[in-house]
């Protein structure tokens, strides 16, 4: 019985370690920059700098048949599997298209750019530069999936119909945490919007 609970408390105790870790090395990672335009109940409008990515693209349109290979693809890329063997940060949030064919999108740390990024031992991630956009946001908490991203884009599309609030069929899926973090998690679903939504609720 003792050795039960002698076990247990440092099961207990480790989780914690790593949930705290998770948490405090959240807070020195560098994120996709934007400004909030107009918050709403519900949702907001930003507005994203131009930003640039490396990304791989998936065949299928599943987040959970995708997230797991494209996050292990780049995320080779960014621990050394590249020309000059050179580690990358890691940054926040990972991206996902929602479409037919989804791209997976690891945000370039700004101290780099296309001609100084080492080049990928794998063909298939591309440099992409996502220009400057506004966009509509919807978080929620726990562990995304399937039913829950497509749940939350449902709810995001209604809502900004109700707002009448137009919107293109460019949507993302935003994941902030890693694997191993249990706490706080944050999700986001995100839809680019027509250049003239800003001048509507200003």
């Amino acid at each position: 019985m003792k050795i039960t609970l002698i076990i247990t408390g440092v099961i207990f105790l480790a989780f914690i370690a790593i949930q705290i870790f998770a948490m405090s090395s959240q807070k020195n990672i560098e994120t996709y920059p934007y400004v909030v335009n107009k918050k709403y109940d519900t949702f907001e409008i930003r507005s994203y700098e131009a930003t640039l990515f490396t990304s791989v693209k998936l065949s299928g349109h599943q987040y959970k048949e995708n997230s797991g290979k494209g996050f292990s693809i780049l995320a080779g890329y960014i621990f050394g599997g590249n020309a000059k063997n050179e580690k990358i940060a890691m940054t926040s949030p990972v991206a996902m298209s929602l479409e037919d064919s989804m791209t997976m999108m690891f945000m370039v740390p700004k101290k780099f750019n296309k001609e100084t990024l080492p080049q990928p031992n794998q063909t298939d991630i591309k440099f992409k530069e996502e220009p400057a956009k506004t966009v509509a946001a919807i978080t929620f908490g726990g562990w995304a999936d399937d039913e829950k991203i497509e749940a939350y884009k449902q709810k995001l599309i209604a809502t900004l119909h109700a707002k009448g609030l137009a919107h293109t069929n460019k949507f993302y899926f935003l994941g902030y945490n890693p694997p191993y973090e249990i706490l706080n998690r944050k999700n986001e679903v995100i839809v680019e919007l027509p250049s003239e939504v800003l001048d509507k609720i200003k």
